[in-house]
């Protein structure tokens, strides 16, 4: 089961279930990505192409630590307008890249494995972590219908998946994930809040020193 509080990854310890549940509709599938990680990563360059990386604002004008960047027909976007999601990059003008079809493939796959039948997501928002980038506790929540679960794939150096309750003060768990983890939640979970802690220095053949997190969503 994932470790809770401040514990840290044992690299000694048995190998964890491939698919392990941890919250009321949240799955932890591992490894589930590792095999089409290089295919999905070779469409980076084309989506950056459309919209490359940017470091975002918060409403209050605070710059995000992670850069990102959206492909599908929709992305999300957030700057002193609001967060929101957007059939244009604000920057650009132009329509974000079309999700690729392995994109699509996998998101549908690790949705069904984890008992989501018939998800099709229509946004991809992708965040590049470099170390001592973070991302803070918060709900998924500007989309339209909260029905669609949430997909999100870690890719590259390791990270730790906060995942709380449906209160921000709510007790949360410590999730270490490698390159190739899945998480999927959705129904009773599909609004409790979680985060990425502070990542470390670290190495990774595919994706240098950073972690690539591609988080697919059904915003309509």
């Amino acid at each position: 089961m994932p470790r809770h509080d401040d514990a840290t990854p044992d690299l000694f310890a048995e190998p964890l279930p491939d698919r392990e549940h941890f919250a009321p509709g949240a799955w932890l599938l591992r490894g589930f990505a590792r095999d089409a990680a290089p295919g999905l990563l070779d469409s980076l360059p084309s989506i950056l192409a459309a919209a490359p990386w940017r470091r975002a604002l918060t409403p209050g004008g605070k710059p995000f630590s992670v850069e990102m960047t959206n492909c599908g027909t929709r992305g999300w976007v957030s700057d002193a307008a609001g967060y929101r999601y957007t059939t244009h990059d604000p920057l650009g003008g132009t329509g974000w890249a079309t999700m690729p079809a392995d994109w699509l493939k996998l998101a549908g796959e690790a949705a069904q494995t984890a008992g989501y039948e018939r998800f099709r997501p229509d946004a991809c928002l992708i965040n590049r972590y470099a170390p001592g980038a973070s991302m803070g506790l918060h709900q998924d929540r500007d989309e339209l219908d909260f029905s669609a679960p949430i997909v999100s794939v870690s890719l590259g150096v390791p990270a730790v998946f906060l995942f709380g309750g449906a209160r921000r003060s709510d007790h949360r768990i410590r999730i270490p994930l490698t390159h190739g983890d899945v998480v999927v939640w959705g129904g009773p979970s599909r609004l409790f809040f979680h985060g990425i802690a502070t990542i470390k220095d670290g190495q990774h053949p595919l994706t240098a020193g950073c972690r690539i997190n591609l988080t697919f969503r059904k915003s309509l």
